[in-house]
């Protein structure tokens, strides 16, 4: 394992890279609530399975750094991949993290060979939330707009969301799960933390998917947000190769619940692939 940091403009990031740097590469990017420790269980089963594993703490999250500037964030997962001396990558992104693929991919389609969105977001794309849904996010609107922000209420509230699920109890996960996300994000909203100012695609990846070039694999949980399976079917429904996957068992945070079946269901998708470097 190489612990590293990669210097971009106005910034550094903190990255791992794992494996063979002959095998073919993959790059993880981790949700926003969360940093790249959230891939600990899920990075050396990728890398059992005959892959490079590289993952970054995106700016402002972990041991990744950033001055106040706009920045982008497709340019971030280049300097990674330039890093690397891999022309083309993989990447797997969750949540926010998947949305970053999507986008890196129709910007840049010549380094993206393949993608995972794992919960994934997709930029211009909106779905319908129950009203339970709607109400758990008006609560997360008022806890992030107060001056300060009460850290501890908003990491409780994301936990509730994003890792038991929306009306999920509090024990269907073990409490090292729940934990190690809380202790993730509670940093994010500490006074003085500057995250930067991400530049969106635009257009929106949602109104380009036929720029798409490569296969997409969607995977989402029943248990998450309502939101997050029709984005999957979405690309499904609208990508020129893209597969959406629903597992009725999972929430958002997939490659914590469950890494074994997570890498499996990557690797399959994967092989039939040229191979890349």
């Amino acid at each position: 394992m190489h612990d590293q940091l990669i210097d971009v403009p106005g910034g550094r990031l903190h990255l791992i890279d794992e494996g063979d740097p002959a095998d073919p590469p993959i790059v993880l990017i981790h949700a926003g609530i969360a940093d790249l420790r959230a891939w600990d269980d899920f990075a050396p089963l990728l890398v059992a399975g005959g892959y490079r594993v590289a993952r970054y703490d995106m700016r402002g999250h972990g041991r990744s750094v950033t001055d106040d500037i706009e920045f982008s964030n497709r340019a971030d997962v280049l300097a990674v991949l330039d890093h690397l001396g891999a022309r083309q990558a993989a990447l797997v992104g969750n949540s926010s993290g998947g949305q970053i693929a999507i986008d890196t991919a129709i910007e840049f389609p010549d380094r993206v060979v393949a993608i995972v969105g794992v919960g994934a977001g997709l930029g211009g794309f909106e779905g319908e939330l129950t009203a339970a849904e709607e109400a758990m996010f008006e609560r997360m609107e008022v806890l992030e707009s107060s001056d300060p922000p009460d850290a501890v209420a908003i990491a409780d509230m994301d936990v509730r969301i994003w890792v038991d699920g929306p009306g999920q109890p509090d024990d269907r996960l073990s409490a090292r799960i729940r934990e190690a996300v809380r202790g993730m994000d509670e940093p994010l909203y500490a006074s003085g933390t500057v995250s930067g100012q991400p530049i969106r695609l635009a257009p929106a990846a949602a109104d380009r998917l036929d720029e798409l070039r490569c296969p997409v694999l969607a995977v989402a949980g029943a248990l998450d947000v309502s939101e997050v399976a029709q984005t999957a079917r979405h690309l499904e429904a609208h990508g020129p190769n893209a597969t959406a996957v629903i597992w009725p068992d999972v929430a958002h945070m997939i490659g914590m619940e469950v890494p074994e079946r997570l890498a499996a269901a990557i690797i399959e998708f994967l092989e039939p692939l040229p191979r890349w470097s």
